[in-house]
């Protein structure tokens, strides 16, 4: 099956998503501003050189002052120079010998080359005035700004996302307190909810749970009831037939008649029999099973074995080990139980080799095992008899209920049920073993 996906991790991962998203978009945008910036920047700065430049020609050619240097912006790279028409540079401050800029086009404004941002001045009919930039230079401040617009993301996205993981996980933990309050409802607690403490948007699924809880308690004791009373209106006048029947018997002489009232008498305490089974079989499936209270079940074991021992055909045939473990408290129903465990027992009197015992052992581990003598079951036979009306390879009589109701009580309370045959250290045999959790 299938694990659900959680809502959290769900949560944190689309967020956090959508975080980084946001973080990545935005710091982008603003690295683009920044170049603009820095551009525009770099463009005016060119400008002031390239006039600066036309500046410093005019007054060495009028021999008024030295040639100082251009206004500065820390390490950007400034190339300027004065040069004619045809291509002879009057003036350079930074090469000697000067050289004309590659690709440089004579006329007043900006042009880029492939390795220079280019600025270009008239300053007279055939002189102009160039200062240039290279672009490596521009890059490299972009890049300096976008590092430090990056880095500070990059250094608190964690941070951002544990936030959020904090956040989300304290604003979901009344659905955690409210998934863990349903699993707890189930045939054994049936108690409401309430909604005190939760938020307005899981007050009515709360609402609504202990309404299906109301509902569903006063379903479970309506069939509960209904299952005694069918008991007591059932068993009653079967047993009374019976009892009259044997009655009958006892009176008629010997013959064909007194032969076919002993068929019937047959007949009518199987049919009894079946009834019993098919009213545990319904109170299994109720799955009433837990108790809101522990009960001994060592207690119980020891009441269950006395009950077959006042049978004159099971007299001595069940033997009891406790192996240490004198006490065996559980939340389980004791009615329910006491059908487990009595179909069990009944599966290994009426199925095991007659006159032989039948080993009943508690275990401190929480499990109790009924173990008898008998052929060895083939492995495919025994998930099949613990179908409804399956039986195995048997001459006794018996119904084909009784494994069956004992799984489906076992079931209802919470634990399991495994068959092993031949049964535990023995070379023969069957064993039913029950495991009850805490």
């Amino acid at each position: 099956m299938k694990k659900p996906h959680s809502m959290t991790r769900r949560l944190i991962l689309r967020l956090g998503g959508a975080t980084l998203l946001v973080w990545i978009f935005v710091p982008t945008i603003a690295a683009l501003m920044v170049k603009d910036v820095i551009y525009e920047i770099c463009d005016d700065y060119l400008e002031q050189t390239a006039e600066f430049t036309a500046a410093a020609y005019f007054d060495v050619a009028k021999k008024k002052l030295e040639v100082s240097e251009p206004p500065s912006f820390d390490d950007w790279i400034i190339q300027f120079q004065v040069r004619t028409r045809d291509g002879r540079v009057l003036l350079d401050l930074i090469e000697n010998p000067p050289k004309p800029f590659p690709s440089a086009p004579l006329r007043e404004g900006f042009s880029t080359t492939a390795t220079d941002r280019i600025y270009t001045k008239k300053i007279a009919l055939d002189l102009f005035a160039q200062a240039a930039q290279p672009l490596s230079v521009r890059r490299h401040e972009v890049n300096k700004a976008a590092v430090k617009v990056f880095v500070p993301m990059i250094v608190f996205l964690p941070f951002s996302v544990a936030v959020c993981w904090m956040v989300i996980r304290r604003s979901l933990a009344p659905i955690e307190v409210l998934k863990q309050e349903i699993g707890l409802r189930d045939g054994g607690n049936l108690t409401l909810m309430g909604s005190s403490g939760l938020p307005a948007e899981l007050a009515p699924i709360a609402a609504s749970v202990d309404r299906l809880v109301e509902r569903l308690r006063a379903a479970l004791d309506a069939e509960r009831e209904f299952a005694a009373n069918c008991a007591h209106e059932l068993r009653t006048p079967i047993a009374g037939s019976l009892a009259q029947l044997q009655r009958l018997v006892a009176e008629i002489p010997l013959g064909s008649a007194r032969t076919r009232a002993r068929g019937i008498e047959k007949s009518l305490s199987r049919l009894g029999h079946l009834t019993e089974k098919l009213l545990q079989l319904a109170r299994a499936e109720t799955g009433i099973c837990i108790a809101d209270h522990a009960i001994d079940l060592v207690r119980v074991v020891r009441l269950e074995i006395d009950d077959f021992e006042k049978k004159p055909r099971f007299a001595g045939r069940l033997i009891l080990d406790v192996d240490g473990c004198p006490t065996l408290m559980r939340k389980v129903d004791v009615d329910a139980f006491a059908i487990l465990l009595r179909n069990l027992i009944e599966n290994a009197l009426t199925h095991g080799v007659p006159d032989t015992t039948i080993t009943v052992s508690v275990g401190t581990d929480g499990t109790i095992a009924i173990a008898n003598s008998g052929p060895v079951v083939p492995p495919q036979d025994l998930e099949a008899i613990t179908k409804r009306f399956r039986r195995g390879a048997t001459s006794a009589a018996g119904s084909g209920l009784g494994l069956n109701i004992a799984s489906k009580a076992i079931k209802g309370i919470g634990g399991s049920l495994a068959l092993a045959s031949p049964a535990r250290g023995r070379e023969d045999g069957f064993e039913a073993i029950i495991r009850i959790p805490r």
